[in-house]
């Protein structure tokens, strides 16, 4: 359970019902989304496993992650790893053989992206880390799309943009609270690299920037009056708070906005799933 992160796959999952839920029109055939979710789960949890994995080194050297069970010693490295490769195996199994073959590909390519590209290469080297990184994120919608229709559509497009543009602000908000582990461990987040102001301007527009990627899904998926109410709202409310970081960046005011940004993308995706249900 350590290994995995269940509080983070959480956050995945509930974007993918969702997603499958706008690509069908309507409710799925339930035992699919109960495949996918399960798939999905697997697929996030070796990916988080794996992460562990290759930052063990940098973990330790950090008050917030100085626990988990690889810097411990509770479990061996080998282990771990052969348990994070074995889900993997699993989730592409259960997604192919629930749904189709597309989804499982979309799955493990999520997982190598976020191995490959962030934990080995950007993490550790550019300020862009988290941007980039958070295709990997992004990917469990395109999963539930793809799970459903055999495909993805520009409205899957759309949702993966979503998420994408929240995870800077998201995970930059973290960041600050935790600045001083970073920079013990030599990760250059932005808000070790840069200043304070500089930081949550970036931070703002990228709020900005989301809540126009969720007025841009209105023409494409035919999304009604209340999602419109909704993310007009909650795309307000998120960038308000972001920008009012600059006033005070402390740590609190930090974690309060980590707080709203998952109050936020929960919202919006359960929201754009009820508008749906109810046409």
């Amino acid at each position: 359970m350590a290994l995995t992160k269940p509080r983070i796959i959480e956050l995945l999952l509930i974007t993918t019902v969702p997603a499958m839920v706008l690509a069908q029109g309507g409710w799925p055939d339930t035992a699919l989304v109960a495949w996918t979710v399960l798939g999905g789960s697997l697929a996030a949890g070796g990916a988080n496993a794996i992460n562990m994995y290759v930052d063990r080194d940098i973990d330790q050297l950090m008050e917030r992650t100085r626990n988990r069970p690889l810097v411990t010693g509770r479990i061996s490295p080998r282990s771990a790893l052969t348990f994070a490769v074995a889900l993997e195996i699993v989730a592409f199994v259960v997604l192919t053989l629930s749904s189709n073959v597309l989804a499982g590909a979309l799955a493990v390519s999520a997982t190598l992206f976020y191995v490959f590209i962030y934990s080995l290469w950007l993490k550790r080297t550019s300020r862009q880390n988290i941007v980039i990184g958070g295709a990997a994120g992004a990917a469990p919608v395109l999963v539930g799309w793809a799970a459903v229709a055999n495909s993805v559509s520009w409205s899957a497009v759309v949702l993966f943009l979503i998420i994408f543009l929240w995870t800077p602000p998201h995970f930059w908000a973290l960041a600050i609270r935790h600045a001083d582990d970073y920079k013990a461990a030599s990760v250059p987040m932005l808000p070790v690299v840069e200043t304070p102001r500089r930081t949550v301007l970036t931070m703002g527009w990228y709020c900005v920037a989301v809540t126009a990627a969720s007025l841009a899904l209105i023409p494409l998926n035919d999304m009604g009056v209340i999602y419109f109410v909704v993310a007009v709202v909650l795309g307000v409310a998120f960038t308000s708070m972001t920008f009012g970081l600059g006033r005070a960046p402390t740590m609190v005011a930090a974690m309060r906005v980590f707080t709203f940004s998952i109050t936020y993308l929960t919202l919006l995706f359960v929201v754009a799933m009820f508008d749906v249900l109810v046409r």
